[in-house]
C-alpha cells in the first residue's frame, strides 16, 4: 500500500490508508486511545477502541512523543474532530523507531530553550511547524528567484569554492593547507561572475555558500552563508542593477505570497506586503544627514560607513515617509569600497555602488565595476594591492570587457526581514559561527 500524505485524507475518506509521521500527541484514556500523527503536510487524529484489541491498545500504550510510527486504518469524515473534522480508525500501527524518553528538547513544548541550546539539538528543533514553514517559505523564494532570472535571459554558473588568491580583500579569510602550498576559500564568487561577463555571458546568477572569518557574535553574522549573487552586462549605471533587483524582490515577495502567505501569517504573525517599486534611494549623504537631524551619532570607526543602529533608525524613517521597507543608500566613498568598483567621474571620492536595507538590515551590497583595465589596476594600486596576487582577475580585462555591474545577498537575511526572526541562526539549517562547527 502505498502511503498517504496527511494533507490528503480529506480525498480518502472511508478507504484504508497507510500513514506515516511523527507521534504528535497520545491521549491514553479508559475506553479511547487517540494518537495525533505529524507529516510535513498537517496533522491527524487516529482513534482506537481499546476493548476491540488489547494486544493493539497495550502496543499503543507503550509510544512515547515524536516515535516514528506506521498507521493503518480508514479514514472516516467527523466534524467534530478540530484536525481537519476527520480521523483515521485505527487497525493496525508499525513502530519504525521508538523514541526515547524524556526528550532533550520537545518540538511541541509552547516556551522554549535558549537558542544556543536549541542549536545543539537542531533536528529536534527543526521539526517544529514552524521551522517546517520557514524552509518551505525559503524553497518558494529560491525558485522564484531562478524563474525571474531565467525569465530575464540569466544563465546559473557555479564557481569554485577554493582560491588561491583572496576574492576580496585579505581580511575575514580562511587560509586552508592545499596539498604542498595554502589556498583560501571564497568570500565572494564576485572575481567568477565578472569573468562571465568577459566571457560575454551576459547575465549570469549563482546560489552557494560563501566563507567569511569574521569573528562577531551578533544576531546577524555567519562564518559560512548562502550567497545569493548576480551579475549583468551593457548597464549605463548601477542605477540598471537597482532597478532590475526591485523588480525582482518584487517578484520574489508576489509568488511567496500567493504560495505562503497563509502560513507565514499563521506561523510567524507577519502579513506579508509586497514591495513598491521603486525603493526609495538615499545618497550616502543623505543619510548622513538624516542620522545627524535624529541626533543619532555614528561610532568613530564607522567614518564613511553605516553602523547597525544607523541602518535601523535609517529603515524606520524610510517606512515611516515612503512606507516601504527596503531602500537603496547609494554613491560610498571610496574608503569603505573595494577597488573593483567604479568611480563617478565628476566626484571620484565616490563610487557607483549601493547597499539595500531590509526593514533596517542590510541585505545586499552591489555596484558598477570597473571594466577598464588600466583604471582598475590603478584603483589596485591606489589600495596598496600588488597586481601580481590578482593577475588572473585583473586579465579579465585586458581583451574586451562590457560595462557591468551586479549584487551579493545573503539569503539568511533576507529570510529574517521576510519574516521577522530576531536572530539569523532561526534562518539557517545549520549555523556556522566563530564557536559553533557542529552538529
Amino acid at each position: 500500500m502505498e502511503r498517504t500524505l496527511i494533507g490528503n485524507l480529506r480525498q480518502a475518506i472511508g478507504q484504508k490508508v497507510k500513514v506515516q509521521g511523527f507521534l504528535h500527541v497520545l491521549r491514553d484514556q479508559k475506553k479511547m486511545q487517540f494518537l495525533v500523527l505529524r507529516d510535513t503536510t498537517g496533522m491527524v487524529q487516529v482513534a482506537h477502541y481499546r476493548p476491540a484489541n488489547e494486544d493493539l491498545a497495550n502496543q499503543i500504550s507503550a509510544l512515547t512523543p515524536e516515535s516514528a510510527l506506521t498507521i493503518f486504518g480508514t479514514v472516516v469524515d467527523n466534524p467534530i474532530v478540530k484536525l481537519g473534522g476527520l480521523e483515521i480508525q485505527l487497525e493496525s500501527l508499525l513502530v519504525n523507531n521508538l523514541a526515547e524518553a524524556p526528550l532533550p528538547l520537545d518540538p511541541t513544548a509552547e516556551t522554549l530553550p535558549s537558542i544556543d541550546y536549541r542549536m545543539d539539538w537542531r533536528y529536534l528543533d527543526l521539526r517544529r511547524r514552524q521551522s517546517l514553514t520557514l524552509f518551505q517559505v525559503e524553497t518558494a523564494v529560491e525558485m522564484a528567484m531562478r524563474e525571474y532570472w531565467v525569465q530575464n535571459g540569466f544563465i546559473e554558473i557555479q564557481s569554485p569554492k577554493i582560491m588561491g588568491a583572496p576574492s576580496e580583500s585579505g581580511a575575514e579569510l580562511f587560509e586552508i593547507k592545499y596539498f604542498e602550498g595554502k589556498a583560501y576559500l571564497a568570500q565572494s564568487p564576485q572575481f567568477y561572475k565578472q569573468m562571465a561577463m568577459a566571457a560575454g555571458f551576459d547575465r549570469v546568477f549563482e546560489i552557494g555558500p560563501v566563507f567569511r572569518a569574521d569573528p562577531s557574535f551578533t544576531s546577524r553574522h555567519m562564518t559560512e552563508f548562502t550567497g545569493i549573487d548576480m551579475e549583468m552586462s551593457w548597464i549605463d549605471s548601477h542605477d540598471d542593477v537597482m532597478s532590475f533587483q526591485e523588480r525582482w524582490l518584487q517578484y520574489i515577495y508576489k509568488r511567496v505570497k500567493e504560495t505562503h502567505g497563509e502560513a507565514i501569517q499563521e506561523y510567524f504573525g507577519v502579513d506579508l506586503v509586497v514591495p513598491e517599486v521603486p525603493f526609495p534611494r538615499l545618497t550616502m549623504a543623505e543619510a548622513y544627514a538624516i542620522l545627524k537631524d535624529q541626533n543619532y551619532a555614528l561610532p568613530p570607526e564607522k567614518k564613511g560607513d553605516i553602523d547597525p543602529g544607523g541602518e535601523r533608525l535609517l529603515g524606520q524613517y524610510v517606512k515611516e515617509k515612503y512606507g516601504n521597507d527596503f531602500v537603496f543608500i547609494i554613491d560610498w566613498p571610496i574608503a569603505v569600497r573595494p577597488f573593483y568598483h567604479m568611480r563617478h567621474e565628476d566626484n571620484p571620492g565616490l563610487t557607483k555602488s549601493f547597499d539595500l536595507l531590509g526593514s533596517g538590515l542590510e541585505i545586499t551590497t552591489g555596484a558598477q565595476r570597473e571594466h577598464r583595465y588600466d583604471i582598475l589596476l590603478r584603483q589596485a594600486e591606489e589600495k596598496g594591492l600588488h597586481a601580481e596576487p590578482i593577475q588572473d582577475y585583473l586579465n579579465f580585462f585586458r581583451y574586451g570587457c562590457p560595462p557591468h555591474g551586479g549584487f551579493g545577498l545573503g539569503l539568511a537575511r533576507l529570510m529574517m526581514v521576510m519574516l521577522n526572526l530576531p536572530n539569523i541562526r532561526e534562518a539557517v539549517y545549520l549555523f556556522r559561527g566563530p564557536n559553533r562547527l557542529t552538529p
